[in-house]
């Protein structure tokens, strides 16, 4: 059993992923060539943004749209404790200081409450200038942006939102990636939509926004002369071969694949709703389901239960064993776990279990019943 297994999806679309590598092999367009722009348009048509800008992967996706609002020193950058490093390394390594909020149990999302206790500590420190939230669609379930962005707005911030988990989700079918100023997501493998090695890309509505990211991902580049760079920028373009792969597999998701995981995720709560706490969906709200994570009683529990798992063959992933605030590279900022209870929580109790579109009743069966062995 594989826990996300992307060669079922390969063999369902090999003709149309062979072909597409062909065709890049024969023009040897391999570096923003008519797959990437392709690619590009219809991301823009799919999420409801005016512009897609593609990239080298999810953090660069990250780190463009902070350069392109001019985020460094002395900025704050507030995004969720319980995800992946990037999220808030986007903006330490442009000398922005991230700031960690923590979670809601229920969702595994950014806890509103909590953001707006942080953005106020800031404010009374009187430190650093609040600048943008960064808000994580954690598991494939959009964040609570009907509370985020009056907060947003309350404050004068900016929102990023991190869809890199959560491409393909909806709010009342209003799509992820599509909430905020600007958003961006990850073509990592592994993820909703995933190529076959690293990409990313960028939304947004503003025209100008839309030309400096595409300068900055190219070493900041005039858009009439390409060895006139203008500003400092990075390299981060979105391979060829790569788009070629994402335009099958973008539809592969759109016509049937959203679809079926959620299906999955379904027949695994109804199993186990009664043996564990199985992830909540808010009302309204429809999830890629980029991780179906339940929550066990304690680490022990969770710990004993992983093991008995990979005894019988059946892999599992710990989706995050520690919050950022725990990292060794923020150490420096000393900030208390009685800060993030929620966090702290979900860390030493959750598990992820194996979900994707081509996963079959029968091992969602097995998972289960292993479980509630």
């Amino acid at each position: 059993m594989q826990f996300r297994d992307l060669g079922a999806q390969y063999q369902v679309l090999k003709d149309e992923i062979d072909a597409g590598i062909r065709d890049v092999i024969n023009s040897s367009a391999f570096i923003l060539g008519k797959p990437v722009t392709e690619l590009e348009n219809k991301l823009a048509e799919y999420v409801g943004r005016k512009h897609c800008v593609t990239c080298g992967n999810g953090t660069d996706a990250l780190q463009l749209a902070l350069m392109t609002w001019k985020i460094g020193p002395g900025d704050a950058v507030f995004t969720s404790d319980f995800t992946y490093f990037a999220s808030a390394g986007s903006s330490s390594v442009l000398g922005a200081t991230p700031i960690l909020v923590d979670i809601d149990l229920k969702t595994l999302n950014m806890d509103p409450d909590a953001l707006e206790f942080q953005i106020k500590r800031v404010l009374d420190e009187g430190k650093l200038t609040p600048k943008v939230i960064v808000p994580v669609d954690l598991c494939g379930q959009p964040a609570d942006y009907d509370r985020i962005l009056p907060i947003a707005e309350k404050y004068g911030l900016k929102v990023l939102e991190d869809g890199a988990q959560g491409f393909g989700g909806d709010i009342r079918g209003k799509r992820a990636c599509s909430f905020g100023d600007m958003s961006a997501t990850s073509f990592f493998p592994s993820k909703p939509l995933g190529c076959y090695g690293d990409g990313g890309a960028v939304f947004t509505d503003n025209d100008e926004e839309d030309a400096r990211l595409r300068s900055i991902r190219a070493q900041g580049k005039s858009p009439v002369d390409k060895y006139d760079n203008r500003e400092i920028g990075i390299n981060s373009r979105l391979d060829t071969i790569q788009a070629a792969i994402l335009l099958p597999k973008f539809k592969a998701l759109a016509d049937h694949e959203l679809d079926d995981v959620n299906k999955a995720a379904e027949i695994y709560t109804e199993r186990l709703k009664d043996h564990v706490v199985t992830p909540t969906v808010l009302p309204g709200y429809r999830s890629s389901w980029a991780m179906y994570t339940i929550l066990l009683k304690n680490r022990e529990e969770r710990n004993a239960k992983q093991a008995y798992l990979k005894s019988k063959g059946i892999p599992t992933m710990i989706y995050y064993p520690r919050g950022l605030h725990q990292q060794e590279a923020y150490k420096w900022m000393d900030l208390s776990d009685e800060m993030y209870p929620n966090t702290i929580e979900a860390s030493n109790r959750c598990l992820s279990l194996p979900i994707h579109p081509y996963i079959s009743e029968e091992d969602i069966d097995l998972v289960c019943k292993t479980i509630i062995e």
